[in-house]
């Protein structure tokens, strides 16, 4: 397994380049990829935080050759790049609009907002958006058809699971974003945070099984206990995991109870959660 730095920059495939923003931390891991793709004309794919030096390195790498800006995501730790490299370059921005759950980049304003199935060319390469909601409604990955290659955002990352934090993170969602992948030319995963994995399929298998079971552990602790609270809980199904995750954990957890609840197997009752419609 590659180990990434702060400052890092690696050529990942033909035409790609990704950068590591100096913003390391328990959430981010090394930081933030951000991927160059083109080699005279560019488009970047997530500018990560407004960090003058990473701005800086970006335009120095392109040239100030920037066709737009592509954003998965409107989390702080991706977006708020955007609009320095934009007044740089006149670079189009392209992504969604954040949504108003007090965690996004607010100063993100796209110049067009990408549907599913948007193409983007540039040098020679051709990119298609994908709208993967789930660990955000305005999640996209991007996918370079010719190699399989896919920037995924935050809809999965190496050496982790992602949290999926409700109002906006919604774990159907996610899981069917997933199923999608799967019916999708992908072979190849590039992350927002870590190195590339090489495996796409295997690693969207791995990740969909892992959160059903996970399901499956909520609903038997359920069974076992009703009438539990998410603190409860949270020490119940996620005992193989460091207490000190747990707060964390909890955002996913309630994301596994509320689908559940759109399952009909599920009922809350006040501030407590039992097993059965």
């Amino acid at each position: 397994m590659v180990s990434l730095v702060s400052g890092q920059l690696d050529v990942i495939a033909p035409g790609v380049r990704r950068l590591v923003a100096n913003n390391p931390s328990f959430m981010t891991g090394p930081g933030t990829n951000t991927y160059l793709l083109g080699r005279e004309r560019f488009l970047v794919v997530d500018p990560g935080p407004a960090d003058r030096a990473h701005i800086e390195r970006i335009l120095a790498e392109t040239g100030r050759s920037i066709a737009a800006v592509l954003v998965t995501h409107t989390h702080r730790d991706h977006s708020p790049g955007a609009m320095a490299l934009a007044e740089a370059t006149g670079a189009e921005l392209l992504g969604r609009s954040p949504p108003d759950d007090g965690r996004q980049d607010t100063t993100f304003t796209p110049t067009r907002t990408l549907d599913d199935g948007a193409e983007i060319d540039v040098d020679g390469l051709r990119v298609r958006a994908m709208h993967t909601p789930g660990h955000a409604s305005n999640h996209l990955c991007f996918l370079l058809d010719e190699t399989g290659l896919l920037f995924t955002g935050d809809h999965l990352m190496q050496g982790s699971t992602v949290v999926i934090a409700p109002p906006d993170g919604d774990m159907g969602q996610y899981l069917r974003s997933l199923r999608r992948l799967q019916r999708e030319p992908v072979t190849r995963l590039a992350p927002g945070h870590g190195s590339t994995i090489e495996d796409a399929q295997a690693e969207i298998a791995r990740i969909i099984a892992h959160r059903l079971a996970r399901e499956a552990k909520v609903y038997s602790r359920l069974s076992d206990a009703p009438r539990s609270s998410i603190d409860t809980l949270v020490a119940n199904v996620y005992d193989d995991v460091d207490p000190r995750l747990h707060q964390l954990a909890s955002s996913s957890l309630l994301a596994h109870l509320l689908k559940l609840e759109e399952d009909g197997r599920v009922r809350r009752e006040g501030d407590t959660w039992t097993a059965g419609a």
